[in-house]
Order: C-alpha cells, then sequence, then structure tokens
C-alpha cells in the first residue's frame, strides 16, 4: 500500500512539473530548434506592460520596443526580434490589451520609455516598431513625443489613415505633422495582398504624414506572398539588417 501511495504521489509531482510556468521569455532562448509557434506563445504569454528581452548591455545605446497587433499570436516578431537584435540595442516587447482602444496602453507606454531614460543616462536613442494596431500606438507615442532624446518610429502594415470603428468608438485622429527629433518611416503592405485591408475599398494604410518616410513592400518574399504577418520580416532584413551590416 506505501508503494502505491508512494508512486502516485510521485506521479503527480511529476505531471506538476512538467506543467510548471515557463520564466518570461528572452532572446536567448530564441531557439532555430523550436518552432516559430511555440516561441510565439511564450513571448505573447508576457505580462502585461514593458518586457525587456535581455539584460542591458553597457554598450547599448538604444532601446528598441516592439509593438504587436491587435489579436497577434506572436510567432510573426520571432525573427525579426532575432535580426534586428545588436549589441547597441536594448530589446524590449510590449503587451498590451489590444481588443480595446489604444490609448491607455499608449500613455502607460510613454511612461514606461520616460523612466528607461532618466534611468540610463547611456541611451543615446529610442526606436519603436508597431505592427498593424500596434502601428496606431506608437504613432499615437510618436504624435505627443516632447523628449530630448530622438524617436525612430517604424509603423509597419498599419492603417493609420483611421478605420471608422477606430474613429468612432476610440476618437482616433491620425498623426499629421511630426515633432522635433524623431522621425518616422512607413511600411506599407500592398492593398490586395494584405488579408487584413484587401476587403475594404480604401486602403488605410494610405495617409499623407509631412516628412515621413514611405516604403510600399514588394508581393512576395522569400517565395511566399508578402501579406500582413510577413511584412514585418521583410522590414527587419531589408532596413534593419542592412544597417546592421554596415
Amino acid at each position: 500500500m506505501k508503494q502505491i501511495l508512494y508512486t502516485f504521489a510521485l506521479t503527480i509531482f511529476l505531471i506538476g512539473c512538467n506543467n510548471a510556468p515557463q520564466p518570461p521569455i528572452q532572446l536567448n532562448d530564441l531557439s532555430d530548434e523550436i518552432s516559430v509557434k511555440t516561441l510565439g506563445e511564450r513571448l505573447i504569454d508576457l505580462p502585461f506592460g514593458l518586457n525587456a528581452l535581455e539584460l542591458s548591455e553597457e554598450e547599448a545605446q538604444e532601446v528598441f520596443i516592439a509593438v504587436h497587433g491587435g489579436s497577434s499570436e506572436g510567432y510573426e516578431w520571432i525573427y525579426p526580434i532575432k535580426t534586428i537584435d545588436t549589441k547597441q540595442k536594448h530589446m524590449h516587447f510590449y503587451r498590451w490589451p489590444d481588443n480595446g482602444c489604444f490609448q491607455s496602453s499608449a500613455e502607460e507606454l510613454s511612461s514606461e520609455i520616460n523612466n528607461l531614460l532618466s534611468q540610463n543616462s547611456s541611451y543615446k536613442k529610442v526606436t519603436l516598431m508597431g505592427h498593424s494596431y500596434g502601428g496606431i500606438l506608437v504613432a499615437n507615442i510618436l504624435k505627443h513625443w516632447n523628449a530630448d532624446t530622438p524617436i525612430e518610429v517604424h509603423v509597419v502594415a498599419s492603417p493609420l489613415l483611421g478605420m471608422p470603428m477606430l474613429t468612432k468608438i476610440c476618437g482616433y485622429e491620425p498623426i499629421t505633422i511630426l515633432p522635433k527629433n524623431s522621425s518616422l518611416f512607413e511600411w506599407r503592405t500592398q492593398h490586395q495582398l494584405d488579408s487584413a485591408f484587401k476587403d475594404l475599398l480604401e486602403d488605410p494604410q494610405q495617409i499623407n504624414i509631412k516628412g515621413s518616410l514611405v516604403t510600399v513592400l514588394p508581393d512576395t518574399y522569400k517565395g511566399n506572398r508578402l501579406g500582413h504577418n510577413w511584412s514585418i520580416s521583410w522590414v527587419a532584413d531589408e532596413f534593419f539588417n542592412s544597417l546592421n551590416s554596415i
């Protein structure tokens, strides 16, 4: 009887160990030997708020923050995060409740950025990269930027023009002019190839923002249709990876 109870207790213990929550994902966890779907689940399982993906390196002079879009599964960010990372960048991922309006999350992230800058004088630049609905959030931060530290914002496949529900429910008003110490890069997918926008009569990516640099993505990437989620990887390769190799 004691042996049976011991075996039962050991089984329960081992099951508990197997189901124990994993620690928050870090950059060194992004192994090619693990499926991007699995890594994406861990990434999107991070708690709401700003999550550092690595310890701050002494030589890090730039804060980089990736901001996901609506209903993200995380996997679309795995390759871009690995590709963009350098020793000069302190990489972060911002989790936010994307099923509601963006303003409160934008205010929270802006406050988090100000805290980082005040705590570390070595940071000389802030770079934000927002995908889809996340692009709306980072553009809102840019709209109200008044810090002395330069900020560079990348919006990828994002409906910056606005959409009816976004305007009606959230009172969205797009940015029209850039503040000082800022730069904006718009990376637009082709309307008919983007599953998020192709059924809309008007492409919500099409907007005129004074001073913004606009790039229209090609129709394919590595043999695949370059649609909504692949767009981040294309930007990581064509822009950030080319910069990192200089």
